[in-house]
């Protein structure tokens, strides 16, 4: 991830549309599943990818702030 990426989510129902994934298929995530779960819920998939983003970019802004700061 780069500072300047986006990050787009399609619906519970039904993922990104399946042009949005084959326009921009070099550059899709996929969140690995077992066989068994249908799917992830998106609240919990934003938080995954994001975490993950702010992760890579060593969480600017965030170090400094909260009850746990330094």
């Amino acid at each position: 991830f780069t500072p300047d990426s986006w990050l787009f989510f399609g619906k519970e129902t039904a993922g990104l549309p399946l042009e949005f994934r084959e326009r921009f298929r070099d550059r899709c995530i996929r969140l690995p599943m077992v066989s068994p779960a249908r799917s992830l819920n998106l609240s919990n998939s934003v938080a995954v990818l994001t975490y993950e983003a702010l992760r890579q970019q060593e969480f600017p802004g965030l170090m400094r702030c909260g009850e746990m700061a330094k």
